[in-house]
């Protein structure tokens, strides 16, 4: 069954490996707490820890996006955006 919350789960999954990608100690909070979200999601598939970090880390993503747009795709912004909404 794919439910919004477990399409926002794996457009969280796609945020993780987009930061991991980048490679800067900056993100390791933002990946540290999406990654317990989603194993917590997985476990209990209570979504509101997706969503707190989800909005956090399509902030930092679209910062990063201004500054360096070749480094952050697109689509993983819009996929994440979709997961939010």
């Amino acid at each position: 069954m794919d439910t919004k919350s477990d399409r926002l789960r794996e457009a969280c999954e796609l945020a993780v490996a987009a930061f991991q990608k980048l490679k800067q100690p900056e993100f390791d909070d933002i990946i540290s707490k999406l990654t317990y979200c989603i194993g917590s999601y997985n476990f209990d598939k209570n979504p509101a820890g997706l969503v707190e970090f989800g909005f956090k880390a399509l902030e930092m993503l679209k910062e990063v996006r201004k500054k360096h747009p070749r480094k952050v795709s697109a689509k993983i912004v819009d996929i994440l955006e979709e997961g939010l909404t």
